[in-house]
């Protein structure tokens, strides 16, 4: 369901923490505006802004400088409770006093509505997160994913124009954590609600967003879809945090035109798809996803390299191959048992060069396979 609200714009907001010497620069001229209805998250490594950024798009924190507008009306002045905005929490914060009902309808009460129409939201707001069965029930007597699920609904209850979230899936297991992925996000899309999402967790922001920001040093690194930002990472960085990466040292830039370089590898001639900046900077390199690489036995006057591990986990293997200038690691799906090359073995491996991406080197060493 699109909405016509919800239009988030953050513009030039820098936070600084400290005085003098001790001033820390958390976030730095960030930038973003998100349209009603959409889904972006906030990635990147601990430190490195992205929790302070919704903070201060929630009211906990002030901008030193920048402004946040929601439908073009700034909210630099408001607290968060004059904020049309609903938050999850990693803790989920829930009252261990109240019931589930109690804790759902606790935003209406602040504001004051009938007790029917109390009653009505609560109810329409737990069916729909299949809550009703437990509307009784105590915080202490529900599940991990029940609890998430009641912090979601009372974050929902207020019909917010803005769902934010801090890093909510982080104290579930592995397994609910993929389920509760699949209902944040089904949830999200029926309703419509513009949501900000903040996470470590790259299976998390490829799965649940429409666009992804990843952070870096208080400062964006990129932003795009999950599939540009896998795809084509600006930096070294940024492929290797989405993913797993294979970088590979180009001997020779041949030539460059309308999005692809003729390059040299090892030897090879191939031409990649490329990066705008990536021909023009010092030490461009070639990135390859494990999953591009196929691998087959050889002789050891044919080796590329030596088969250090394989991990077989069904539906794919994958391989640690050492070769003399660095360890790639390949994945190849529905392996046949029979043909896959066993750890001591040589080794020789190929890539669809379509399939890689030519980006410039930030100082990451590299292969130069």
């Amino acid at each position: 369901m699109a909405r016509d609200t919800g239009n988030l714009k953050l513009t030039n907001v820098t936070k600084v923490f400290g005085n003098g010497d001790d001033k820390v620069t958390a976030v730095d001229n960030f930038n973003l505006t998100i349209k009603p209805g959409e889904f972006v998250t906030l990635l990147g490594p601990s430190g490195c802004g992205k929790t302070t950024t919704l903070r201060m798009i929630a009211g906990f924190e002030t901008p030193t400088e920048g402004d946040i507008a929601l439908d073009g009306k700034s909210m630099k002045n408001l607290t968060p409770d004059k904020r049309p905005m609903g938050m999850v929490f990693q803790s989920y914060a829930l009252f261990p006093h109240m019931s589930v009902f109690e804790n759902v309808a606790y935003g209406l009460r602040v504001q004051r509505l009938s007790k029917s129409e109390i009653q009505s939201r609560v109810a329409d707001v737990l069916a729909k997160m299949s809550l009703s069965h437990l509307a009784q029930r105590a915080p202490n007597q529900l599940s991990g994913g029940q609890q998430q699920r009641v912090a979601l609904a009372r974050a929902m209850v207020v019909e917010p124009k803005v769902l934010l979230f801090d890093e909510p899936l982080s104290n579930l297991d592995a397994k609910l954590r993929a389920q509760m992925r699949v209902e944040i996000r089904k949830i999200q899309q029926s309703l419509g609600i513009t949501s900000v999402f903040v996470t470590h967790d790259q299976d998390e922001a490829m799965s649940l967003s429409d666009r992804i920001v990843v952070m870096r040093n208080a400062v964006v690194e990129q932003s795009g879809t999950p599939d540009e930002i896998y795809r084509k990472p600006n930096s070294v960085f940024v492929a290797d945090f989405i993913g797993r990466s294979n970088f590979f040292k180009v001997d020779k830039i041949k030539s460059k035109s309308s999005g692809k370089a003729k390059i040299e590898v090892n030897g090879k001639r191939m031409e990649v798809p490329a990066h705008p900046k990536a021909a023009s900077s010092s030490n461009p390199v070639l990135l390859v996803r494990p999953e591009s690489i196929s691998v087959k036995a050889a002789k050891p006057t044919k080796a590329l390299g030596t088969v250090t591990n394989i991990v077989f986990y069904g539906n794919h293997v994958e391989y640690s191959i050492a070769t003399k200038h660095g360890e790639i690691t390949a994945i190849e799906s529905d392996p046949v048992y029979d043909e896959i090359v066993q750890p001591g073995k040589g080794a020789t491996f190929e890539f669809d060069s379509s399939r890689s991406w030519l980006i410039p080197s930030d100082g990451t060493v590299v292969h130069e396979e």
